[in-house]
């Protein structure tokens, strides 16, 4: 049985816990992970995590002797804790990001929290509350300044002080780069930036080596300088190499700088580069996917390998001879084939927290001590979670109409052959740089329990694939990107996975514009459609919204949505005559990233076409909804749809609540 702290972790939190569920029930699919990120304190002691709240995410900090929570941060409502790190053996910092709905994408605060084991509450020490309008104080040392802040260096050998980030609250600012300290908030300026909205790169020392930013043309430079030397000098310039560069660390000696490199054509790279002799060399390069995540060596920032999320997860490194290979071999050997990734490790490296997953398990922690050579089960992201109950998930590669490889996942129920099933088209939201990668997915599982295939296309326009792939999708919004989707439904067909008379697409936000899209665009190829926080006026994302709020967002509109004059013939809205299949709807009200008007406008105009509609709207929802009981209905009122139309299983009847 897969143990948890889950029970503890929310009640210490006020949450009630949820009883286990069957097949197909929604609780199953509905709650909440006990947390979304753990790692391991310094001297190992403690570990902390974040935590799932209904409208917020908090931060705990645990024994790892006993799984007692001795430190507890809940930020206020709609703000989360999007990143934290340990600072110093018994204190992480946190930093905030605000978002309304819980399909949004966290929109950085800037504010720093820091938080000691065997305290109640996070303090506050650099961000815009400072000043007072929700603290209610000044508190001596910090700096009362309109700003956002992000941490750039821990400082491992400094318990009291890190580095900072800090840019100013004005349109593409330059930024600074500060001392910080983490029990009174005073900061010290440092360097800086050469380049707007700039993040940096230290060495083991704590200089700042490398700048990495752009302004409102959202073209990126890299810029670099010697230690000790306060001048710097340009490295890339996005508009002359069209590629972007990122220094991700440096060589255990120091001498060798590491940076993940784009290419004109195929995934990205990682190379060395020598700032004295400006040579380069290739060190890893995946033939399929760009780096999803950096292994480093257990106790340092020293970049030794890759996490790379293909048609299965896998790891390279730069010498597959070093201990660090062979520790992870050991590992994957160990834990059966399912993926790994070292999140975090003690500052002498012997302890790491490993996380296992795969696509049939949400994930599992464990401390490994090397010289022991022993793990310990620290907790289980949704221990209720079965992976040998779970839906079989298989990578797909279907051909594009003009010959361009498109990848994706097919997810089958359990237990049964993927031939002539029902089937739902699920493309992702985003669109750009955003990606399915075949780890556990809960809608695609839930889907599949009721009885559906299910197909998540990486159309054009996503991440992972490389810079040629995802600038491919720049304003081919209800073109190219639309026709990948196109193809990839009737491969299913021609393969004989989806039942052609039984098809339905549905997605949220971009896959939701996708959904109503298709059936406008394809009407004999879909039985139904349904859209979750969707945008379906295009010109309309140009005055509404809190993209066009920022001119970098002016420009991103421009250039991958594309003018709003042009961008009339592929809406949605404007396309309701085209369609000819039942449609559902859901949004809410307090939604900034695809406002509500873009649903009313859609339902206002299938009626006026004689459109079978259903529609459901949440005042106090956002882009993606909170409340577990609004949820419940959505998820509940979907599947009924869905099996209306395709014949599929409905949410079975919640289970009465404890007495």
């Amino acid at each position: 049985m897969r143990k948890t702290m889950l029970a503890a972790m929310l009640a210490a939190m006020g949450l009630p816990g949820v009883a286990g569920a069957a097949d197909v029930d929604l609780d199953k699919f509905l709650r909440r992970d006990a947390f979304t990120d753990i790692k391991l304190s310094p001297g190992g002691e403690y570990y902390a995590a974040t935590v799932p709240l209904e409208k917020s995410t908090a931060v705990a900090i645990l024994r790892v002797d006993d799984g007692q929570i001795v430190g507890r941060f809940v930020p206020p409502e709609n703000n989360h804790a999007r990143r934290f790190d340990w600072v110093s053996t018994d204190r992480v910092l946190i930093e905030l990001g605000q978002k309304l709905g819980s399909l949004d994408e966290p929109r950085p605060t800037g504010e720093l929290y820091s938080l000691r084991a065997n305290t109640s509450s996070g303090e506050l020490l650099v961000g815009y509350r400072v000043t007072g309008g929700h603290t209610g104080t000044r508190i001596s040392g910090k700096k009362a300044e309109a700003v956002a802040a992000f941490l750039t260096d821990d400082l491992p050998d400094d318990d009291k002080h890190v580095l900072i980030a800090v840019s100013s609250f004005n349109s593409d600012p330059y930024t600074r780069l500060e001392r910080m300290d983490v029990t009174s908030g005073r900061r010290i300026p440092v360097t800086r930036s050469p380049v707007q909205r700039a993040g940096f790169t230290t060495d083991r020392e704590g200089q700042a080596r490398f700048a990495l930013g752009a302004g409102s043309d959202n073209v990126n430079k890299l810029y670099y300088r010697d230690r000790n030397n306060e001048t710097w000098r340009l490295v890339n310039d996005e508009a002359v190499t069209f590629r972007i560069e990122n220094a991700i660390g440096f060589s255990e000696d120091g001498t060798l700088a590491y940076l993940q490199v784009q290419q004109r054509k195929g995934p990205d790279k990682i190379v060395s580069w020598n700032p004295l002799t400006d040579e380069r060399k290739d060190v890893l390069r995946d033939p399929l996917v760009d780096a999803a995540r950096i292994i480093r060596r257990p106790g340092t920032a020293i970049p030794v390998g890759a996490l790379y999320l293909g048609e299965t997860p896998r790891t390279r490194f730069f010498d597959e001879a070093s201990a660090d290979a062979r520790l992870y071999r050991s590992l994957e050997s160990a834990f059966g084939g399912d993926a790994i990734f070292i999140t975090s490790s003690t500052q002498d490296g012997n302890k790491v927290l490993v996380e296992t997953f795969s696509a049939s398990n949400p994930g599992d922690f464990f401390i490994y001590d090397q010289k022991a050579k022993a793990a310990q089960h620290v907790v289980s992201r949704s221990s209720w979670i079965d992976p040998a109950q779970s839906a079989q998930v298989r990578a797909i590669t279907v051909e594009a109409r003009d010959g361009v490889p498109l990848h994706g996942f097919l997810t089958s129920p359990h237990g049964q052959e993927a031939k002539n099933l029902p089937t739902v088209i699920l493309p992702h939201g985003g669109p750009f740089n955003v990606f399915d990668d075949g780890t556990y997915d809960v809608e695609a599982q839930m889907l599949a329990a009721a009885g559906y295939a299910v197909l998540q296309l990486n159309f054009r326009g996503s991440g992972n694939y490389g810079r040629a792939f995802h600038q491919a999708g720049a304003q081919q919004w209800g073109l190219a990107m639309q026709d990948d989707l196109t193809d990839a439904t009737r491969w299913a067909i021609s393969e004989g996975i989806a039942n052609k008379a039984r098809i339905c697409i549905y997605g949220a936000s971009y896959g939701a514009y996708a959904a109503l899209m298709g059936v406008a665009k394809e009407p004999g190829l879909y039985r139904c459609a349904a859209g979750y926080v969707g945008v379906y006026d295009l010109p309309m994302m140009h005055s509404r919204g809190d993209i066009q709020t920022v001119a970098w967002g002016e420009t991103f509109l421009r250039e991958w949505l594309g003018p709003a004059d042009k961008v009339r013939n592929v809406s949605p809205v404007n396309l309701a005559a085209n369609i000819k299949v039942p449609v559902f709807l859901a949004a809410g009200r307090e939604d900034e990233r695809a406002p509500v008007q873009h649903t009313e406008r859609m339902e206002a105009a299938l009626k006026k076409a004689g459109v079978p509609v259903e529609s459901l709207y949440y005042p106090r929802e956002g882009h993606g909804f909170y409340v577990d009981a609004n949820r419940r209905e959505y998820y509940g009122k979907l599947l009924a749809f869905l099996s209306q139309n395709l014949g599929g299983d409905k949410a079975a009847p919640p289970k009465p609540a404890a007495p």
